[in-house]
């Protein structure tokens, strides 16, 4: 029989009811946990909490390294089988090192993005890479640096991605050609701004065929704003990408009213 998990926190809570309610994680025999569990999602959300948080009426300043840095959401969130990075997952260069056909920039430029790691246009203030070790899946998770202005205009474009580039082609440099088709990933109503996409690149593989799947969320919090990428080449769970982007919502309203009550 496989041991009870340990109860979770109140800050994995939001992950966990997520799993649970997808069947994603077994709470049979754990009552703890299973309690805990129910009492997250009944308990009523409303707009006055930090995941619905309003824009501030002034431009505020910059977090600091160190609350961008205690504003990701790490593996300790998410627990087992969740784990630290151990490195770039290969198929970052085997499946997204790739050209468009000519005529199509934002298929170009979002292929970069994913590439880069930088769907907002610029390299972040602080990020985490977490590893699924059971499913192969990687989650990179990063608190931005641009302004709200230019958060909203990448938000925008990534909005219009699945009207431009529902369905093309991305070559890699061996001249493998992929399919690629980009569909919208609605998220539930968090932050103030919000984007969510489910993109698929697919190759062959001998007489058969194997598809990198990417769920990415890009979220606006008052002046601040994160970005969430969830692959990997086997399932990768839309669950478990709403519930990371809801917790970091509420996790980066929460380091701006630190930041403001310290001033």
């Amino acid at each position: 029989m496989t041991p009870c998990p340990r109860r979770r926190s109140a800050a994995r809570l939001l992950v966990v009811s997520a799993l649970s309610a997808s069947g994603l994680l077994a709470v049979t025999g754990c009552s703890g946990l299973a309690s805990d569990v129910a009492r997250y999602a009944s308990s009523p959300r409303t707009a006055g909490s930090p995941s619905g948080s309003a824009t501030s009426s002034g431009s505020a300043p910059a977090l600091t390294d160190a609350q961008a840095q205690s504003a990701l959401v790490t593996e300790a969130d998410l627990g087992d089988p969740w784990g630290p990075t151990q490195g770039v997952a290969t198929w970052r260069d085997a499946f997204l090192k790739a050209s468009t056909p000519a005529g199509t920039p934002d298929c170009q430029r979002l292929i970069d993005a994913l590439y880069s790691d930088e769907l907002l246009g610029a390299p972040a203030r602080a990020a985490v890479g977490i590893d699924d070790g059971y499913a192969g899946a990687q989650l990179r998770y990063q608190v931005s640096a641009q302004r709200a202005a230019d958060v909203d205009t990448a938000l925008a474009w990534l909005r219009s991605l699945p009207q431009k580039c529902r369905q093309f082609t991305a070559t890699t440099a061996l001249g493998v050609v992929q399919g690629v088709q980009v569909a919208d990933s609605r998220l539930p109503e968090f932050g103030d701004a919000r984007q969510g996409l489910r993109i698929t690149v697919t190759r062959p593989n001998g007489n058969d065929t194997v598809t990198l799947t990417l769920d990415i969320a890009a979220v606006r919090v008052g002046e601040d704003a994160f970005t969430l990428t969830n692959g990997g080449l086997g399932e990768v769970f839309t669950e478990v990408t709403q519930a990371v982007a809801e917790l970091g919502a509420e996790r980066l309203a929460e380091v701006r009213k630190q930041a403001r009550v310290s001033v």
